[in-house]
């Protein structure tokens, strides 16, 4: 009997996950039945993915990097990289702008509802806790993303999760000085790297193996925990404008995909599903990394050298989703709360969320942060940033979940395109997590 597909296990579970979810609604004692005996199993998962992040992004860069043998393939490989973050990164935006200006989901929004928003989340602590974090952020100067990139201790930043960059910076600096030592010098590190990343990614498999268990539970607690249904559905038409624009970024990836590296674009969904599908249930790039490395890699075909390098960076700096929702947030706040946005406010905007969008936390909830920035950008009254939260807030969760496939998406596609260029999407090497199980439990082949 041949083994279901992986993306079908994960999608069965996520299916069962949100009928699960649904019941345990009714029930007095449901939500918190989930909340103690579903949801944990869950969080263990993602607290695994986000375990080996750091040391898959160590190893898989230092290998990637002395496996190139000459440096300049390496600065060939960023500044294509960066460059093509940045354009889907505008497209992105564009896309957002031009919905929530053709659309104009913030006129059908009542006043009772923005009063009723605003009674019910302008004070929760999600919401505050954005806005302090926002008005850290905005003190900073205009090179501070430059200073936060390079570490002052590197164990610190190893220790780390959203210190991202950082890590990245180190593994960068650590692999081209291992390059520049020499190769006999290097080998006994380049050995022990290449051996760690072995591991690393045979720890991803062994994961991926509890995947549908646990988008079953994450799905459950996100159905039990969600809002009051009647402000989600006043909220439908804004959510509906942001999904349509992350179903276009899709689209537009496929198209790129098909044209520039002539790969079919529904076997390179179909190859990165698993990937989206916890990004989508984990609503983290971070976390999803592993599994995003895992199928770019041994089921694309894109080579280490690459895709160690862009992959990486683009969990962290390239969130087009991101950046298309806050586009379409900013001008539907605007618009719900009668406040004019002039073009030059709305190209504003464009820039403010490509600039925010390089060394976000690439973890839940920091789109709203972002947000907040945006808005300030273009002069939003002060007093009224929280009201504007309040009016999203309710459909947030839901919208992270689908911005953050886009972001996925939109990092494969750009390691896709950043190998074709350089001649390193290969043929695929699928491993399994059982390939040498023969030789620990000594059977015969």
């Amino acid at each position: 009997m041949r083994k279901l597909e992986l993306h079908w296990q994960i999608l069965i579970g996520m299916v069962l996950g949100i009928l699960f979810g649904f019941a345990m609604t009714f029930p007095d004692w449901g939500a918190g039945f989930v909340q103690d005996w579903i949801n944990p199993f869950g969080t263990i998962f993602v607290k695994l993915l986000k375990l080996i992040a750091i040391p898959l992004i160590l190893a898989s860069l230092v290998k990637g990097i002395s496996d190139l043998k000459d440096i300049s393939k390496f600065r060939s490989i960023g500044v294509r990289t960066i460059l093509i973050y940045i354009f889907t990164t505008v497209v992105a935006i564009t896309i957002g702008l031009l919905l929530v200006n053709l659309l104009k989901p913030g006129q059908g929004i009542s006043q009772e509802t923005i009063t009723q928003l605003t009674e019910t989340y302008a004070s929760d602590a999600g919401v505050t806790s954005k806005l302090e974090e926002a008005g850290r952020q905005k003190g900073s100067g205009p090179l501070q993303f430059l200073e936060d990139m390079v570490p002052d201790n590197a164990f610190r930043a190893v220790s780390d999760n959203s210190l991202m960059l950082q890590v990245i910076f180190f593994t960068i600096f650590l692999g081209i000085s291992l390059l520049l030592i020499g190769e006999k010098a290097a080998r006994p590190l380049k050995e022990f790297f290449d051996s760690l990343n072995e591991v690393v990614l045979k720890m991803v498999d062994l994961i991926m193996l509890t995947a549908p268990v646990a988008v079953f539970a994450l799905l459950a607690n996100v159905v039990v925990s969600s809002g009051d249904p009647d402000l989600l559905l006043a909220l439908l038409k804004y959510g509906g404008v942001v999904v349509l624009g992350l179903l276009l970024m899709i689209v537009f990836y496929s198209v790129v995909v098909s044209t520039f590296t002539k790969y079919n674009p529904l076997t390179f969904l179909s190859k990165i599903s698993p990937a989206q599908l916890l990004a989508f249930s984990t609503s983290s790039s971070a976390a999803t990394l592993p599994v995003t490395m895992e199928r770019v890699e041994e089921h694309i075909g894109v080579d280490k050298e690459v895709s160690s390098f862009v992959l990486p960076v683009g969990a962290t700096i390239n969130m087009d989703g991101t950046s298309l929702y806050q586009g379409v947030a900013a001008v539907f706040i605007s618009q719900a709360l009668g406040f004019e946005l002039t073009f030059a406010d709305q190209l504003t905007i464009v820039l403010t969320a490509l600039l925010a969008s390089i060394g976000s936390a690439a973890v839940p909830g920091a789109g709203m942060v972002m947000l907040v920035i945006v808005l300030e950008s273009i002069g939003f009254p002060a007093d009224k940033l929280a009201i504007g939260l309040a009016l999203i807030f309710a459909v947030d969760r839901p919208l992270d979940m689908c911005r953050t496939v886009v972001n996925v998406t939109g990092d494969a596609t750009v390691a896709m395109m950043v190998a074709k260029s350089v001649g390193k999407l290969g043929k695929p090497k699928i491993r399994n997590w059982d390939d040498h199980l023969d030789e620990v439990t000594h059977k015969k082949p």
